[in-house]
Order: structure tokens, then C-alpha cells, then sequence
């Protein structure tokens, strides 16, 4: 006479407290349905979380080889010298790379600081011995200010951060896919649900029914009440998985971060070359801040220049094959992601038909009786449908869902490019559009070719929270050769064409 929700005109062998037992193990057996479900999904999401890391990584030491390498080749006697600033440098590109918010323009120009005593005695000043310790670092203070490598420290951090951004919103969007799984498998079932879930599940146990199971349309009604706010997920991880494909295709040309990466040895060795060519005005420039360089006593029996370097060379990291690339990854995550596209729309059908209810044609349990078939209407997924739902009665959707949803939603934002802080759109950034690019650096602007110390330095960094979403200004560096680029004002030179074409006209004559 006591019970709750078991009650039954039959005699019955259940107790008030045998039923709230049921009750708890009636709650339990569906949250370890829920994450049995989602278990191969969210190794899925983990095991790649994991292989981006080690492949930006094994990405980030082969670059690093490639820049000591071309170093060694081309600048011998500097190369083992720069093995430091060489590896603190692509250290942060890797930190970067994997989102931390450190300042990418600061690190690259760090590195060319670092690297600028190197350069200035074994290329501008060479001699028989080291710079002293006190003039190095003055040499090393007047980088900036001088601007030996032209635009080069400026164009390298804007290009790796354009090439990593949607690598860092790739990786973010993996995260929180498993949050969102997380969060769903430990829903918080209503009072109205776990009811149901007892009379579904052990209502039948009472009547020494013990091996019997729930009708399918009974099943899908007290589970489809039960998972409604999980059907409303559907919708919004759909079009996570569309945006994921959509960016991992748009993942190509200045957005490909490998391609970038190991590009970067070009870059650094042009610089240097850069350096080399403008010699005799840098001499004159340091000669002016430090005075005269100040050198070390020649030690007897110590190499400093020769073959000797390419023993002191620490070529790091393994070389890596065609199959880590990260295109290949993502192609091959994709694809297996694609495959739990309707996941949260199907997850009640699922539980029903794989776990919970008889086969069709079979005996089963409706709620009230055994083997009499079930005969009320079967609603559909999500809130809405509930309202005629026979067997749970829904109110609303979980707060806890909600806010999974708005953190998908923010996040489709992000991978769609609609919504990328600081700078601006992944549309505006690989297109040039809108007022996220200016074609035309100009020195009121703050643009990377600018050499003159009284450039603002503006840090790049990627904050990608929901509380920080406005777009900044962002120009892009302009690719003219470092020969184009006058680094004591900023200003590029440029030659008349009419100047040109009097000189073509002379020559002839003549």
C-alpha cells in the first residue's frame, strides 16, 4: 500500500524500500547507457587531441632542423652560435601553435635580437675572436632601433600566426566537443524521468517478471522524455561537425601551418642576407650607439670559425614522413567524425533499440501489464514534442544543456570565421577583405615594414573566450623583397619610371 510508482492490481513482492532501490539502479543503468554510447566518440575526439599535439610538435622540431641546417650551409661559422635562439624561438612557435597567448611578434623579435651579435661579428665585422659580453649585448639592445633585417621579424610572426589561428580554433573546438560529451553523459535526469525509468525498467520485477522488457513505443517515449534536452544538441553539433570540415578544407596556402613552418628557414636566411648587404650603414649605426667593437682575448688551441660548427649543431626531433602531415590527420578525423553526425538527434532511438526494449513482434512490458502490446502515441525528439508525451512530462530544457548549446554555438562563430577576436575574421584574414586587411602599409598605421623604433609594436595574440570577440584592426605585412624596404625610416624606395626609361634611352644612344 505504500508504494510509489509500482503500484499494480496484481499481488506484488516490492516494498516501499526495494523501490527506491530500483529507482537508483534505474538511473544508474541509463547513465552507463549514455556513456557506453558516447565512449567511442569521445576516444575519437581525445586520441586526436592528442596525435595534433605531437604532430604540431614533430612539425615544429623539423622546422627547427630545416632553419639550423640552412644556417649551417650558408652561414657556417654563425650557425652554431644561433642553436639557442634558434630553438628558444620555435619552443614559443610550438606554445603558440597549441594556443597559448603569448605575444608571437615579441618571440620573433626576441630571436632576431639574440641573433643580431652573431650576425654583426661573423658577417658585418668579422674578426679572429668573439665580441666581449658587455658589447654583444649592447649590439644585441640596438636591434630594434636599427632595424638590420628590415620587415623580417614583423612578417615572420604575422605569417605564422595567420597559419595557426585555425589550427588553434580547430584545437579549441576539440576541447570543447569533449565537454559537450562529458556533460551529456552525466545529465541530470528529472523527478518526472526517474519515475518513468523505475516503472519502465523494475515496475516488472515486482510482479516476478524479471527477464521481460519495455514495448519499443513505450521505451521511446520514456526515453525520448528523459533525453529531450540532449535532442535539442542535435541541431547545433551537426553544424560543429559541418564547420569542422569547412575549416579543415579552407586549411591551405598562408592558413597552412605546415607549409609555413617550414618555410620560415627562407625567410630567417633572407634576413640574414638582408643584414649582410646593409654592412657597412649597420657598422656605422652600432659604431655610433656602442663605439668600437670590443673583442675577446683570442684563447690558443679554441675554433671559432671552420667545419667544426656542424659538429655543435643539435638537429633535434625526428624527420617525418608524409603520412604525419597534418592535412592527412585531419582528412582521416574528419572522416571518422562524419560517422556520429546525427548522434545526439538518434541517441534515444539508439538506447531503445539496442539496449532497452524487446524486438518487434515480441512479448513486452507497457507500462501497466505484460504482453499486451503498446498502444498509446509515440512522440518525437526534443522539448517541443514532449508536451503530448503519455509517459514523462517535460517543463523545459535543462540549464546545464543550455549552456553546452551557447557554447557551441559560440564556438561554430569561431570555426565558421564570423567570429575570431583580435584578428578579425578567418575570411578577412585569407581573402583580404573588409577592414581586417589594408593593401597599403602606411607608417601612421603601424605596419610590419616599418623599421624605425616608433612603429607601435602590437602583440599577437589570440584570445579565444567568449567574453573577448570584437574585432581589431589587423593589417598584414607587405611582401616586398628586404632590398625595397629602407629600415632606417620605414619608407620603401621606389624609382621614377620616367628616371627608368631616360637611363634605357642613354644606353642606347651611347
Amino acid at each position: 500500500s505504500d508504494l510509489q510508482v509500482c503500484l499494480s492490481k496484481n499481488v506484488t513482492c516490492c516494498t516501499k524500500k526495494m523501490e527506491e532501490r530500483y529507482q537508483v539502479a534505474a538511473r544508474r543503468d541509463i547513465q552507463n547507457l549514455l556513456q557506453t554510447s558516447s565512449s567511442s566518440l569521445k576516444f575519437l575526439i581525445s586520441r586526436n587531441v592528442a596525435a595534433f599535439q605531437e604532430t604540431v610538435d614533430s612539425l615544429v622540431r623539423q622546422a627547427e632542423n630545416h632553419t639550423h641546417t640552412v644556417l649551417l650551409h650558408t652561414y657556417r661559422d654563425l650557425a652554431s652560435h644561433a642553436a639557442a635562439p634558434v630553438g628558444e624561438f620555435f619552443t614559443d612557435v610550438g606554445l603558440f601553435v597549441l594556443g597559448s597567448e603569448l605575444s608571437l611578434e615579441e618571440a620573433s623579435q626576441r630571436f632576431f635580437d639574440a641573433l643580431f651579435p652573431l650576425v654583426y661579428e661573423q658577417l658585418v665585422e668579422p674578426g679572429l675572436s668573439r665580441l666581449s659580453p658587455p658589447y654583444a649585448e649592447c649590439v644585441r639592445a640596438a636591434c630594434r632601433d636599427l632595424a638590420p633585417y628590415g620587415g623580417a621579424p614583423g612578417r615572420l610572426a604575422a605569417h605564422i600566426s595567420r597559419a595557426s589561428l585555425p589550427g588553434r580554433v580547430f584545437l579549441q573546438a576539440l576541447h570543447l566537443g569533449i565537454e559537450v560529451i562529458n556533460t551529456t553523459d552525466h545529465i541530470q535526469l528529472s523527478r518526472e524521468c526517474r519515475r518513468a525509468l523505475l516503472r519502465m525498467s523494475y515496475c516488472p520485477h515486482c510482479q516476478g517478471l524479471t527477464a521481460s522488457k519495455p514495448c519499443m513505443g513505450y521505451c521511446l517515449n520514456v526515453v525520448r522524455g528523459c533525453l529531450a534536452s540532449l535532442a535539442e544538441v542535435d541541431a547545433h553539433w551537426r553544424e560543429f561537425v559541418r564547420s569542422l570540415e569547412n575549416l579543415s578544407t579552407r586549411m591551405h596556402g598562408e592558413q597552412d601551418l605546415e607549409q609555413v613552418l617550414l618555410g620560415v628557414h627562407g625567410l630567417v636566411r633572407d634576413a640574414v642576407a638582408h643584414a649582410q648587404r646593409n654592412g657597412p650603414r649597420l657598422s656605422a649605426q652600432v659604431h655610433k650607439v656602442c663605439g668600437h667593437p670590443s673583442r675577446q682575448p683570442e684563447q690558443v688551441g679554441s675554433v671559432q670559425h671552420g667545419s667544426s660548427a656542424r659538429d655543435s649543431i643539435p638537429l633535434k626531433g625526428p624527420v617525418r614522413n608524409g603520412e604525419d602531415s597534418l592535412s592527412n590527420w585531419r582528412k582521416d578525423f574528419i572522416s571518422s567524425l562524419r560517422l556520429y553526425f546525427t548522434f545526439y538527434g538518434g541517441l534515444a532511438d539508439l538506447l531503445c533499440v539496442s539496449d532497452l526494449s524487446s524486438g518487434d513482434g515480441l512479448a513486452c512490458w507497457n507500462g501497466a501489464e505484460f504482453d499486451k502490446g503498446y498502444t498509446l502515441r509515440v512522440v518525437g525528439n526534443g522539448i517541443k514534442a514532449q508536451a503530448e508525451n503519455p509517459e514523462v512530462k517535460v517543463k523545459e530544457a535543462d540549464p546545464v544543456i543550455n549552456q553546452v548549446i551557447d557554447k557551441l554555438k559560440h564556438i561554430n562563430q569561431l570555426l565558421q570565421g564570423r567570429s575570431i577576436p583580435k584578428l578579425g575574421t578567418l575570411d578577412q584574414i585569407e581573402t583580404g577583405s573588409g577592414d581586417g586587411y589594408s593593401g597599403d602599409c602606411d607608417d601612421e598605421d603601424g605596419c610590419w615594414g616599418s623599421g624605425n623604433g616608433a612603429a607601435e609594436r602590437r602583440r599577437i595574440v589570440t584570445i579565444l573566450t567568449p567574453e573577448n570577440t570584437n574585432n581589431h584592426r589587423y593589417h598584414h605585412p607587405q611582401t616586398k623583397d628586404f632590398d625595397q624596404m629602407n629600415s632606417g625610416t620605414g619608407v620603401t624606395q621606389t624609382v621614377p619610371l620616367a628616371l627608368v626609361l631616360l637611363c634605357a634611352f642613354a644606353l642606347l644612344s651611347g
